[in-house]
């Protein structure tokens, strides 16, 4: 049945000759409605689309334009907010460094004071034990001079048997001691 579809088609297109747009017999009538066609297409597009599609754009670039202004006036506000920022910033660093340098000079002098009076403390204190130092050496050496008369004393008396003279015995160690 396939086979014989095609042949009928093959047969109905020889009979009817050429492609029909091709045929010279229609050449007029297919200008005719190709003018007619344009002028209408063209006609709508001048007067209803492009006025359309004029009123979308000229529309879009007012837009555009309404949001460039809004983005360049958002900009500009950013900018003198970050430029306050900044500034407040800076000033803040300023005042924090002032007043950590006013806090270390203070410690400092309070510090420097404290040092001062332990070392003062210190000083009188370190005084103080040297002359107790030297009252007690000197005590110490005056004992020492007795302690070594009373000891000279027991050994002459331990050895000879007979108490020296004191004046004597302070005598040689007075000899004894003389550089």
């Amino acid at each position: 049945m396939a086979i014989e579809t095609s042949i009928v088609v093959a047969q109905a297109a020889a009979d009817q000759g050429a492609f029909p747009p091709f045929q010279p017999e229609t050449f007029l009538s297919q200008l005719i409605w190709l003018v007619i066609t344009f002028t209408v297409l063209y006609t709508l597009m001048v007067r209803i689309i492009a006025p359309r599609l004029h009123g979308i754009i000229e529309n879009r670039q007012v837009t555009i334009a309404r949001d460039l202004d809004t983005a360049a006036l958002a900009k500009q506000k950013a900018e003198e907010a970050g430029e306050a920022y900044e500034k407040a910033l800076a000033e803040a660093k300023a005042k924090a460094q002032a007043l950590a340098q006013k806090t270390r000079d203070k410690l400092a002098s309070e510090s420097e004071e404290k040092r001062t009076k332990l070392e003062a403390d210190l000083a009188e204190r370190l005084a103080n034990a040297e002359k107790t130092i030297a009252t007690r050496k000197a005590e110490a050496m005056a004992n020492v001079r007795e302690i070594a008369e009373e000891a000279a004393s027991a050994m002459v008396e331990q050895l000879s048997g007979s108490q020296p003279p004191k004046g004597a015995v302070s005598a040689a160690l007075d000899a004894a001691m003389k550089p």
